[in-house]
């Protein structure tokens, strides 16, 4: 395909690949194995793949590998790597790269499930994990070692949209020989183009904006063909966690509106997190591109717009918040985000739950903080509803 194409055209052409029957829309090979003419066609397969020869869905299939081909050329990515899941690209990513002895040095504001593989699984293996600040570049230099491996981070954090200078940290890593592997969900590939800004890995849960629709699990690391055919691919086509031909094919849909879908939601996002500023019912509005964000410059340098996501401290705790998301009528109450539907999440009693309160405190996750993915509905509905939630407290 072109490299000259711009988005929405690589979003809804790239990678096709068409039958004998010349369909129009992509089509879903639900098999998981494949055929040989012969048993020498068979041991020539398996010797070496040709580009479009498959052997087993657990390592390839067609559906899966459009997908696949699509979203790395999107994200100007030599290759990628489809997953059953977001967390199951995380795993890959990071799980591939590491063995015992190995020394990581990641951002502390992290998901739930992030910090769980950094803290529990990796450690268990004996891989020496240093947390840090990550808006700290100090904290970074004095961290990374010239024994560290990979450096990792969410460019913006999950739930208060804290916003890493990925560039300065590509830097101060790749000076010690560490790769950067970075979780792009929040910023997504629309507003933020994380291999430009120095990433040697890129991650991210299909599931949110890319299907964007509430339908599918999937993930998806991105990097260099030889990373992900040399090092990636023999652990996730070993360890079993390939994206599934429908959802493949669930997500291909999905990218043919993600960039309309994305302005869209951000242009809402923006005029509420603009809106609700000042509200006296409010401790804080987290919006990346506000001014009052302490990251905005950073913010304003490495991604186009602010996002779809906004965070809302609201005042009186963790029973005023409740109040807050039982009152709302349009905003749904999910643990999902980029969906058509705006969603809202209490991240201290759900995604973030199982953190100690000093570990809260730490990250900024208040009682009252709620966390809300802006959808496709009118944004003066979304702020009048938002509105009549705060009243209600």
């Amino acid at each position: 395909m072109s490299e000259n194409w711009k988005t929405r055209t690589k979003l809804v052409h790239e990678g096709i690949r068409r039958s004998q029957y010349g369909e129009v829309s992509e089509a879903i090979f639900l098999t998981q194995g494949f055929v040989y003419d012969s048993a020498e066609a068979a041991e020539a397969r398996f010797l070496k793949a040709g580009e479009d020869e498959f052997i087993y869905a657990r390592y390839g299939n067609p559906t899966v590998r459009m997908f696949e081909e699509r979203i790395a050329a999107l994200e100007g990515a030599e290759d990628g790597f489809a997953t059953a899941s977001g967390m199951a690209a995380v795993n890959g990513a990071l799980m591939s790269m590491l063995r015992a002895g190995d020394h990581v040095v990641s951002a502390r504001a992290l998901f739930g499930s992030c910090l769980y593989i950094l803290e529990e699984i990796l450690q268990r293996f004996g891989v020496e994990i240093t947390f840090v600040d990550g808006t700290d570049l100090g904290a970074w230099r004095d961290a990374v070692r010239e024994d560290t491996k990979v450096v990792f981070l969410e460019s913006l954090s999950n739930p208060t949209l804290e916003v890493i200078d990925l560039q300065a940290v590509a830097e101060i890593a790749h000076a010690k020989g560490a790769k950067v592997v970075v979780d792009n969900v929040f910023a997504t590939p629309i507003w933020s183009r994380a291999l430009d800004l120095g990433a040697d890995v890129v991650v991210y849960s299909t599931t949110k904006h890319i299907d964007g629709q509430g339908r599918c699990l999937g993930g998806v690391v991105l990097g260099t063909r030889e990373y992900v055919r040399k090092t990636l691919e023999p652990y996730l086509k070993h360890t079993g966690g390939a994206m599934s031909p429908f959802n493949a094919w669930v997500m291909l849909k999905g990218m043919e509106t993600l960039d309309l879908r994305v302005r869209a939601m951000t242009e809402g996002a923006t005029m509420i997190a603009t809106a609700l500023e000042g509200d006296a019912r409010l401790a804080r509005v987290i919006y990346p591109h506000l001014d009052s964000h302490p990251d905005v410059a950073v913010a304003r340098r490495i991604m186009e717009k602010g996002g779809t996501m906004l965070s809302l401290d609201i005042a009186g705790g963790q029973a005023a918040a409740f109040r807050f998301l039982n009152a709302l009528k349009i905003v749904t109450i999910s643990n999902n985000l980029g969906d058509a539907k705006s969603i809202v999440t209490h991240p201290a009693t759900t995604t973030h739950q199982r953190l100690s309160d000093d570990q809260k405190q730490a990250l900024g996750i208040t009682p009252g903080l709620v966390r809300i993915s802006i959808g496709l509905e009118d944004a003066e509905d979304l702020l009048a509803d938002i509105r009549q939630a705060l009243d209600a407290v």
